[in-house]
């Protein structure tokens, strides 16, 4: 029992005095003692009964705190009785100790607080093996009456006084008793759980988030995505969840650690069910890949995206847009052979799927309009958009015909919503940050519910994902993902598929554990420059810029500067000169000397690109 468990019971009349921050302290036993120094009683964790005694004197009050706080006591209650009051010099030592402070009013007997915490604490075990029996009943029991989750999380609340969330690898919250849990706090927990696990320490592990101590166990997934999956243990922890219990279960005893084990065994339980259940959308996804990667005609593409349109978007009349989604994961060393290649594919499956879910929406089940499949090492995810005629009122319109030449209208609710690390909408955010990925009619307010029907925006998608992912890849894995535009045929899909794979190549190029890249940022020539061999840059570099970073040394000449100004100016003298507060003839003698230095000259096309490139490969 806790602490905060004695001031709930009217009957024992306690009041506190002070420690109110600590009345989480776990309460195993119950002792009442006059000696000045009991320490060779008490083993931990007891609540101490005095009459005081003991006390002599103001002086007596620190040493006698101070040794029930080294004996690690849970509280101390001291009866009034004796001198009718519990006295100030007390109280203040037990502050300076954080040690809980409680008075007991004289009419209430030793006797009765001890028969409660006794009853409490031998009832116990009793109570923990017939909750573990009440589980396994109800979780076995088939349709709605097992309840799921939620009815495990509610008895350790209701029967243990544990508070306890089921949380996905990225931190969102998959099931909860009472209030959910802030997004940042499972994040955070997600990370610290990731990164632990890594190491090889068994769970469970301590973390702390927001000020408060959490135990994390993980819940290992029986089958998988697939029976038989994950030979390598990097992969399967990206795809497990985890059970967040509000507590420090460093000092627990072996039969509530087992209790707590036999928990994580029975949601994991529930997890394969919810897998298995995801096998209809998974195929659809596979046969429409398979299709499109074997050239197949339109019009058969057509008809499967026909079918998978109301499994994925129940109550539509017309098929909707489509984007397409890459993603792969890769480990240092990778292995080569067919079966590491699929196992990868598998693990960027499952945490794609976990990607795209809107963290908004909590649940198993709110990956229910997600379609993935997996290709050799990568996973692709065909996410439905709602067409013009089914977007929701104040959704934009008018998406295109093929990638790169526009944008979807709508987004369905759970499709990729994410949250920051401040809880809010980052897919609202995406709306600002994508200009050319949603654009709202003027006056419909992009409101954060309806940037929910919005195009998906790569970096949006790992906003909320990335630190506690990082965490599990550590310092040997890699997640990388693409995002195409967005198309209304089957004559679109092939190219949005390619699109995306190339968006995931420009984001395998650039630095970092989690990185992504959008169908917007192809048309760029600078993101090029990372495919170009490192000896190449660095030839090409020093070439062009070494000469004038010699003579900015020797003469404080300031050439780079100047000549990333003129650029930047488009060759404008008059712009360059007064964003530098030059006098023209002097910008003209500084681009001379360039010019004189490299052997090029700032009026052709050509040598101006030159100089761009080299200064951005620098």
């Amino acid at each position: 029992m806790r602490l905060r468990a004695l001031l709930d019971n009217e009957a024992l009349g306690l009041r506190l005095l002070g420690g109110e921050d600590e009345l989480d302290r776990t309460v195993r036993g119950v002792m009442t003692t006059d000696l000045r120094d009991p320490s060779r009683y008490l083993s931990g964790g007891e609540l101490v009964l005095t009459g005081l005694a003991w006390r002599r004197d103001a002086s007596d009050s620190e040493p006698f705190a101070r040794i029930m706080a080294g004996a690690g006591v849970a509280g101390l209650a001291a009866g009034e009785a004796e001198l009718g009051a519990v006295p100030d010099d007390l109280v203040e030592a037990c502050l300076r100790h954080r040690l809980p402070l409680f008075a007991v009013h004289e009419t209430v007997a030793f006797a009765t607080i001890t028969e409660y915490v006794v009853r409490q604490v031998s009832g116990e075990r009793a109570g923990d093996l017939a909750a573990v029996v009440d589980r396994h009943r109800r979780l076995m029991t088939s349709g709605p009456a097992g309840g799921g989750p939620e009815v495990v999380l509610d008895l350790l609340t209701s029967d243990l006084d544990l508070r306890a969330w089921v949380l996905s690898p990225t931190g969102r919250q998959i099931a909860g008793a009472g209030a959910p849990l802030p997004t940042p706090v499972g994040a955070a927990l997600a990370g610290q759980h990731l990164a632990a696990t890594r190491t090889g320490r068994p769970g469970p592990h301590r973390a702390q988030a927001d000020g408060t101590t959490y135990s994390l166990f993980p819940i290992h997934s029986g089958r998988g995505p697939v029976p038989g999956a994950f030979r390598d243990v990097r992969e399967s922890v990206l795809c497990d969840w985890l059970l967040a219990v509000e507590a420090d279960a460093g000092d627990w005893p072996p039969a509530r650690l087992d209790l707590l084990q036999g928990v994580t065994q029975l949601i994991a339980v529930e997890r394969d069910r919810r897998d298995a259940a995801r096998t209809v959308r998974r195929r659809l996804a596979q046969e429409i890949l398979d299709l499109v990667q074997a050239g197949a005609a339109p019009a058969e593409i057509s008809a499967r995206l026909r079918v998978a349109a109301p499994v994925l978007l129940p109550g539509l009349d017309t098929a909707p847009h489509w984007q397409v989604v890459v993603a792969r994961v890769e480990w240092d060393p990778q292995g080569a052979d067919a079966a590491a290649e699929a196992e990868a594919g598998r693990a960027a499956q499952a945490l794609l799927e976990e990607i795209l879910v809107d963290p908004a929406v909590t649940g198993p089940d709110s990956a229910d309009r997600i379609a993935v499949a997996h290709s050799g090492g990568e996973a692709v995810a065909l996410v439905p958009l709602p067409g013009v005629g089914t977007a929701p009122a104040g959704a934009a319109s008018g998406v295109p015909d093929g990638p790169g030449k526009g944008t979807a209208s709508a987004r369905p609710q759970g499709s990729a919503s994410r949250q920051d690390a401040a809880g809010t909408s980052v897919a609202a955010a995406s709306a600002g940050q994508d200009a050319d990925a949603s654009r709202a009619p003027e006056g419909t307010g992009a409101t954060a519910a309806g940037a929910r029907n919005t195009a998906l925006h790569a970096d949006v998608l790992l906003a909320a994902v990335r630190a506690p992912l990082s965490a599990g890849l550590a310092d040997d894995g890699r997640l990388t993902l693409g995002v195409s535009a967005a198309v209304h045929s089957a004559e679109g899909l092939r190219g949005a598929l390619e699109e995306a794979r190339h968006a995931r190549r420009v984001a395998a190029a650039r630095p970092g554990r989690v990185c992504a890249a959008g169908h917007h940022e192809l048309a760029s020539h600078v993101l090029l420059l990372p495919f170009v061999p490192d000896d190449v840059r660095r030839a090409f570099t020093a070439r062009l810029l070494d000469p004038l970073r010699e003579y900015d040394r020797r003469h404080r000449a300031e050439l780079i500067e100047t000549l990333e100004a003129f650029l930047d100016c488009d060759g404008s003298w008059t712009r360059c000169a007064a964003r530098l507060h030059l006098h023209v003839n002097t910008l003209r003698y500084r681009v001379g000397r360039i010019e004189q230095l490299t052997g090029r000259d700032l009026s052709r096309l050509e040598d101006k690109l030159d100089f761009f490139l080299a200064l951005r490969m620098s």
